[in-house]
Parts: structure tokens; sequence; C-alpha cells
């Protein structure tokens, strides 16, 4: 399992015992109007909460990236991801997705061997190509021939890790300084396409998908070994894996109090997602019928949480979904930390 894979990962950067049962914290800075919370206070708050993560022995934090959001969803994961490790120092990082056709190639793989070296090689990432319109037009870029670039992308950036002269479209260039990591960090192709599972084969990279499809593991190990190449991790959520949860002794009271937020995100997503499959994409137009869903976003009771956990293997928390004030936030995570993790 990908979190055995984690859990091994961070084992072996700490000193003390690995400590069960597992969680992980993402972020995408969400801060719709409607909020309380200000941009920068939840910035304030998630950093803070990236350090208490590591204290409590989460497996990893994870950042995202989207452009053009209205709500400001996160458009510089690498810079915030460079914050987090500034402010800890074993807890593995993640910036999924990063959608590498929106960004020079040559100046990406710079700033992955900076984010490399500051982190101790912390930092990996899920690669995308992308699927929001809006975004590729605040480039003045199109959503089609987005997989050719995502190719130039990925050899390109392979080559500047190495330290050596590489040709880049006609001309001879070189990167430095090299990552720490050698080879350059940790990169997992994010996707469900049968072009996404190529390429991911074709690049020896793991997949890690959002979606629901059965099949994608084995249709990706057949890709690899039409290859001649050795599988790497896929990791494909199991259906009934909630994304999005929270802790509280009274759950309905808590729906009162962020169910807002909760709606604010998944309808977000829903708005993109036209036509995904997503295990985290609801159709949910009121808090009531996101909370009656019981899917990607759910609230759970301390002994909920625990057994949630020993069916699914780790807790995926998102504190500050769709600009919850921090107040609120940390009355969840300090729940888990009380009654879920002890």
């Amino acid at each position: 399992m990908f979190w055995t894979f984690l859990a091994s990962r961070v084992s072996a950067t700490q000193d003390s015992t690995w400590r069960n049962p597992m969680f992980l914290m993402r972020f995408d800075m969400r801060a719709p109007a409607f909020s309380p919370a200000s941009t920068q206070d939840l910035y304030k708050a998630a950093l803070e909460m990236a350090a208490w993560g590591e204290e409590q022995g989460a497996i990893q934090i994870v950042v995202s990236e989207h452009h053009s959001s209205d709500d400001g969803y996160l458009p510089s994961p690498l810079v915030f991801a460079g914050a987090i490790a500034g402010r800890t120092k074993t807890i593995p990082i993640q910036v999924g997705a990063l959608i590498v056709p929106l960004h020079d190639p040559l100046r990406l793989a710079e700033d992955m061997a900076v984010l490399d070296l500051v982190s101790g090689g912390r930092v990996s990432y899920v690669t995308a190509v992308g699927y929001v319109e809006r975004e590729y037009a605040l480039f003045d870029r199109s959503l089609k021939g987005r997989g050719k670039r995502m190719d130039e992308s990925l050899t390109a950036m392979r080559s500047a890790w190495t330290g050596e002269p590489f040709e880049y479209q006609g001309r001879t260039v070189r990167i430095m300084p090299k990552p720490a990591t050698p080879g350059g960090p940790m990169l997992l192709m994010g996707g469900n396409s049968p072009a996404a599972i190529r390429r991911a084969a074709r690049f020896d990279m793991g997949m890690l998908a959002q979606g629901l499809n059965p099949d994608l593991e084995s249709m990706y190990k057949e890709e690899c070994e039409k290859l001649g190449k050795t599988p790497g991790m896929c990791i494909n959520p199991p259906q009934g894996m909630v994304t999005s949860a929270f802790v509280s002794e009274d759950p309905d009271r808590a729906w009162a109090q962020i169910g807002e937020h909760l709606l604010h995100d998944a309808k977000a997503y829903a708005e993109w997602m036209i036509d995904s499959t997503s295990v985290t994409k609801s159709i949910a137009k009121t808090v009531d019928e996101l909370k009656t869903q019981k899917g990607a976003y759910q609230i759970f009771t301390p002994d909920e949480a625990k057994g949630y956990i020993s069916q699914f293997g780790v807790l995926l928390l998102q504190p500050l979904c769709g600009g919850l004030p921090p107040d609120l936030a940390w009355e969840s995570l300090e729940l888990v930390a009380s009654k879920v993790l002890k």
C-alpha cells in the first residue's frame, strides 16, 4: 500500500518509533469571500498546522495547484511547499498535483532542485496535465497539445537534474545546482486516462489516480510489461475513501458550523470536473445533500474516525477546507490528537 510506503519513508528520517494510527493533511488555501478568515490568516494557520502535524506524527502534508480561481486557490505550490519545509524537519511533503504543462520546464527543474536541497529530499510530486481551460487561457495556452508539452517537459526536467549539458529546443543548456535526490525528486503521474497510464509507464513513473476505475492498476502493469519496465506504485482510491475528514463530538453541530465551507469546496471542484469520475467529486447542491451523501466530505465522531482508520489505514484531513476559520479547524485537529491518535 502507498501508506505503508510513506510510513517506511518517514520512519527512515525519524528517531522515534513510528506512530499509528496514521493521518495526513492537505491544503489548497481556498479563501472564499464569505469566509470570516483573511487569506493571510489562513496561510499563517496552515504553516502552524503543518508544524503541529509533524509533532503529532502525520505521514505527509499535501499542497495543490490551480490558477485564476475566484477564491484564491493556491497558485504557487512550490513556494508554499518551501515554507512548509522551513517550518518542519522530517515530514514528507507532496505537491499534488503539479500542472507541468503550464510551466517553463527549465525554470521548473531549477525550482524543484532547490526545493529538493532545502527540504532534504522531502518533497515529491504528482504531475498532471490539468483539465481547467481557464488556467491555460491565463497563460495564453491551449488545453490542446498539453500531453505533448507534458512529455517534452518531463524529458527536459529529467535531463536537467543530471547536471550535465543537454539539448533543449535546438540549443545546449545546463541546469545547476543538481537536486539532493539522485536523478531528481520522486515523481508520480496523476490521472485516470489511458494516455496517463501510457505516459507513466514510458517515463518509469508510478501512478496516483483520483478515479474509481478498478482496472487501472492492471492496465498500468500491462503497459509497463509491454515496454519492459518494472511497474512502480499505483495508488487508486478505494470505494468509500473520504478525502476531507473532520472530527467532532457532535457532528450535527459541526455540519451546521462548517458545512457551507465544505459545500463550497465540493461545488467548486464539481464545476471544474464536468466530465470527471473522480472519487472526490460531489453533485451536492446543499449542505444537507453533502451530509447525506456520506462521500468524500465527512464529519466523524472520534470513535467513527478510529473505525474508519482501521478500515482504510489513514485519515485524510483538509483542516482549512473552503476557507474554514482556523479556530474551527483547530477544534477538529485537537480532537484528532486527543481522542483518535491516542
